[in-house]
């Protein structure tokens, strides 16, 4: 089975993250970057099946230079090679221009599986998984906390606040998981000094036949308009109940509109 996985590199999620002043996208460069931790699941599920049906797991990043980075330490924990969309161009692109790009690259993938994190802990906007599916023509099964593989048929348990669904469909088709899945492994020193070796290719827009204009803040859909620090804790409102503290705390309530 040819499996892909989408891996992502963001801030930390355990550090300060900030926009940047000048066009107020992510700032990547100050930051602590690491592979979206949903992403890890991910992969861990690539290599789970590999090992009990055979194939060839890739990882797909789109991001800067700099995702060579999170690339090497996903190749670390065990899959066979990488491919890294990257291009100057790509800098302020939106989910949907994203979505158009990842598309691209995973047309010349010839993917029967593709495997990605419910959500990215930079947007959380959880819309990729549907996104990919609708531009390839495929099924989406979101929100896996189980995936079964038997023959070209994939069965997934899809996560639901009040329990799960079964949800099946047949592959080529794209898959995203929660942190319930699995338990992802750690890279051991083979895989680290192996993944050195791995190889990695690189595409930009006009590998993939994507036009400049398209992606970026050219062609994105949405973008923010301004941004500020989270305000400091303030103190709280006592109430002092001389007669009055019914009263007191309801008119609290109202002026906080939870009645």
């Amino acid at each position: 089975m040819n499996i892909v996985v989408l891996v992502k590199q963001v801030p930390d999620s355990g550090a300060d993250r900030n926009l940047r002043t000048d066009d107020n996208t992510v700032d990547r460069g100050s930051a602590n970057n690491v592979i979206n931790e949903m992403d890890e699941y991910a992969i861990e599920e690539a290599l789970k099946i590999k090992e009990a049906h055979g194939g060839e797991v890739t990882i797909l990043t789109m991001g800067p230079d700099r995702a060579t980075e999170s690339i090497r330490k996903a190749l670390s924990m065990g899959p066979d090679k990488a491919v890294h969309v990257v291009d100057d161009a790509l800098h302020g692109s939106c989910a949907v221009a994203t979505s158009k790009v990842l598309a691209a690259a995973l047309g010349q993938l010839n993917a029967d599986l593709v495997l990605c994190g419910s959500e990215s802990t930079d947007g959380r906007v959880q819309v990729m998984p549907h996104m990919l599916a609708e531009r390839l023509g495929i099924a989406a099964l979101t929100g896996a906390r189980k995936l079964t593989v038997d023959g070209a048929t994939l069965t997934v348990e899809r996560q639901t606040e009040e329990g799960y669904e079964v949800v099946t469909a047949s592959t080529p088709a794209i898959v995203s998981v929660w942190d319930t899945i699995n338990e992802p492994r750690y890279p051991s020193f083979k895989g680290i000094m192996a993944a050195k070796k791995k190889p990695v290719q690189t595409l930009a827009l006009t590998d993939l036949g994507v036009a400049a204009d398209e992606v970026g803040f050219a062609g994105a859909t949405s973008t923010v308009v301004e941004h500020s620090k989270r305000p400091p804790r303030s103190g709280g409102v006592k109430v002092t109940d001389e007669g009055s503290g019914g009263t007191q705390l309801v008119e609290f309530l109202a002026t906080e509109k939870f009645v």
